[in-house]
């Protein structure tokens, strides 16, 4: 058996077939849902690696939330899980400026190659049935740490 990715012990890229995916309000008794933390787990029995961050997309949004270049905790490198790991994003929804309600979030993996996507898009359970978005959403890289990632959204 040949692997394209360059010898057998190439970690494949996570993608939706076996992540389970949630989102939750930070801090969860906050009214508004302003601060979410992504969770994303291994459901799968072989490891997975999760590149960058993740593409989301909030309601009918043009685009993905932009990236939060200094929340990278180690640059180039990406978070590999175990099954049964999880990893988070913290994604910040909104800022001082008109909002548009957003009635979903999709998220999709990246792959290897910077721009490339791996698997399909996956529709995260909303914790809030509408949220308030605009261009000022910005989403953290992918961490082990929930409150390393939060801290780049939580003084925001």
């Amino acid at each position: 058996m040949t692997h394209r990715s360059g010898g057998s012990g190439a970690v494949a890229a996570c993608s939706q077939e076996v992540l389970g995916v949630s989102a939750v309000k930070e801090p969860a008794d906050s009214e508004d849902a302003r601060h979410l933390l992504l969770t994303v787990q291994n459901a799968g029995d072989k490891k997975c690696n999760l590149y960058r961050y993740p593409l989301v997309r909030l309601g009918a949004g043009r685009t993905t939330a932009p990236v939060i270049k200094d929340s990278d905790p180690h640059p180039g490198v990406p978070v590999t899980l175990a099954p049964g790991e999880e990893a988070y994003a913290a994604l910040l929804v909104n800022g001082p400026m008109d909002e548009y309600e957003a009635k979903s979030i999709t998220l999709s993996l990246q792959g290897r190659k910077p721009g490339s996507r791996a698997g399909k898009p996956i529709d995260v359970p909303m914790p809030v049935e509408t949220l308030y978005a605009n261009d000022y959403q910005r989403v953290t890289y992918w961490t082990t740490a929930p409150g390393f990632a939060l801290d780049f959204i939580m003084s925001k």
